[in-house]
């Protein structure tokens, strides 16, 4: 599967357009600094225990934490997205501390496993209303679920033991059998 082939995948998932799709179409350079002085180690654990929260640990393959999602993450964030966009994305941090605030009387990173997923629940729910009426910007939930698939399923966690994986597949086969509960293919 193509970057091409997953963009447009992950676009359908989250009901919207990868944000920053173009700029990984076209590669992005990494500005170490630029990406310090945007986020702070706390953040990128704090976006690790988000994307860990919709894509945690199974019986079969670690979660986001364990592909270091966050990390991926805020590297995506300072040298992909346009400034506009960095905006919502660090105002959404914040934002989804402050519902988790609300919703649970706790923060977001001292939540329970179930009240964080309910909150997450609650944010994809108001995301895909605000989607829908098409308001600007993105809301800032779809972004962070837009990169947390992007980066778990692209990481080698995600591409090898959440999904099967051939590195070099020999030739084409079409029709492939399929039993319930195989992954799918990376």
């Amino acid at each position: 599967m193509d970057r091409r082939e997953l963009l447009k995948m992950i676009a359908l998932l989250t009901g919207g357009a990868m944000i920053g799709g173009d700029m990984l179409l076209t590669g992005c350079s990494a500005d170490k600094e630029k990406i310090n002085s945007l986020f702070s180690s706390q953040d990128q654990e704090f976006l690790d225990l988000v994307a860990d929260t919709m894509l945690p640990d199974t019986a079969k393959s670690p979660g986001a934490k364990a592909a270091k999602v966050g990390s991926f993450m805020t590297v995506i964030v300072a040298d992909c997205y346009p400034e506009k966009d960095q905006k919502v994305f660090l105002e959404g941090m914040a934002k989804l501390n402050a519902a988790s605030e609300k919703m649970h009387g706790t923060a977001f990173i001292k939540a329970t496993d179930p009240q964080r997923l309910a909150l997450i629940h609650a944010l994809d729910k108001e995301a895909k209303d605000y989607q829908a009426n098409k308001e600007s910007p993105t809301h800032y939930f779809t972004m962070m679920k837009q990169l947390a698939f992007f980066g778990y399923f692209t990481s080698e966690i995600g591409a090898t033991q959440a999904m099967r994986y051939v590195s070099a597949p020999g030739r084409f086969e079409g029709s492939v059998p399929y039993k319930k509960g195989d992954k799918s293919w990376a």
